[in-house]
């Protein structure tokens, strides 16, 4: 007795299943493997920067006795700002692909061997859309070799950048770092600078913030780092590291315009004392065992405004307990949907709350706060931050 046949249900067979894992593939070669909902935040993150780009300026544009007229005035100056960014070959191909795509469908006559007129019909919204692809091409192929050397660009700032946190006995560390962009001007270190004795070796912490952002930031950022790293290392006082890193910047800072604000602090960890200067950054935190708030401001001007700019320096002391924490900008100033700002005072509420764990950890949920803070509203500064406890 034969046996019966298998039932093949619809949809079950070897050439549906085929499809069915390649349109599955396809899928997670374009999504990367992300969720609906992950890709709908990336793109409003990526609308909101987009317009942020494009409607830039559009506050001084004069005021208009109607709302018509500043619609129109609005479009006008939204439609100029996205042209300007092309190069003028792609905006005459970009004119006339609108042209084309505005232009109503036409007939061209023609004379056939016979010698009857035809009428070809001739689709100009068709060669718009083909011209508008064209820019489309011609802008990606930029966009692609600008993400690859701006890609290398981050992996040679990686490697300007400390690694694993320096083990110092009796203290703990940890810092971390997020661009606004592919390449940051944001910089922190951690610098061991031995003595003659291990008991007369000093530590050496910075963090930096180069105005502005991207490449023209990190560019700056490198040199910083370069005389930084070479005046640390000639055994100099922390002064004369700031006041010669300070010389440098100024012949690297457009005059001035590429400043600097920075935060050096050099510390003994058999005593805990702290000497540092503080050069126009946000202020640093050092919170007491006893929940007590010290602020940390002594220094001068921001780095590569005035190469005789001098500076004071100021000294405090870490008893077990205590928390150092050094921050730039992007931290506090991050802001969600209502251009709220997280503000310094989260930032203290949360190390009140908290500062029992480790440096590590409160690093941790200090960037879980600040993604739930912000939400979809894209990140318009770098930001850093590096914590130091002591016991």
């Amino acid at each position: 007795m034969s046996s019966p046949a298998p039932t093949v249900r619809p949809g079950t067979g070897p050439k549906n299943v085929g499809l069915k894992n390649s349109a599955r593939n396809f899928w997670l070669r374009v999504s990367e493997g992300m969720e609906l909902n992950q890709l709908w935040s990336q793109m409003v993150k990526d609308a909101r920067s987009s317009y942020r780009l494009y409607s830039a300026g559009l506050d001084q544009l004069p005021e208009q006795p109607s709302r018509r007229r500043r619609a129109w005035q609005t479009a006008k100056a939204v439609f100029w700002a996205i042209l300007e960014k092309l190069t003028p070959a792609r905006r005459l191909l970009l004119l006339l692909a609108l042209l084309l795509l505005f232009s109503p469908s036409g007939q061209v006559p023609y004379t056939d061997k016979s010698g009857h007129i035809e009428f070809f019909e001739f689709d100009e919204r068709v060669w718009g859309g083909l011209l508008m692809f064209v820019v489309l091409l011609l802008e990606l192929a930029d966009r692609v070799v600008m993400k690859r050397d701006l890609e290398i660009a981050k992996d040679i700032q990686t490697w300007m950048l400390p690694g694993a946190p320096l083990q110092i006995p009796g203290y703990q560390i940890a810092y971390a770092t997020r661009p606004a962009n592919t390449v940051a001007g944001d910089y922190y270190d951690v610098i061991l600078r031995p003595g003659r004795e291990a008991s007369a070796d000093r530590i050496l912490f910075v963090v930096a913030d180069v105005a502005g952002k991207s490449i023209p930031a990190a560019m700056v950022m490198a040199t910083f780092q370069a005389s930084l790293r070479t005046l640390s290392a000639s055994g100099v006082s922390l002064g004369e590291i700031v006041a010669g890193v300070n010389r440098y910047s100024c012949s690297n800072s457009q005059g001035g315009v590429r400043f600097t604000t920075a935060f050096f602090a050099e510390l003994d960890p058999a005593t805990g004392t702290l000497v540092y200067v503080n050069a126009g950054h946000n202020v640093p935190i050092l919170r007491k065992k006893s929940g007590l708030v010290e602020r940390l401001e002594t220094g001068g001007i921001p780095i590569g405004i005035f190469a005789s700019s001098v500076y004071e320096l100021g000294t405090t002391r870490l008893e077990d307990g205590d928390w150092l924490v050094i921050f730039t900008d992007g931290i506090v100033e991050a802001e969600n949907a209502k251009t709220d700002e997280f503000g310094e005072a989260e930032l203290i509420r949360l190390l009140d709350r908290e500062s029992r764990r480790s440096p590590a950890e409160l690093l941790r949920m200090l960037l879980v706060d600040l993604d739930r803070f912000v939400g979809n509203t894209p990140q318009h500064d770098d930001m850093t931050c590096l914590l130091l406890k002591k016991g």
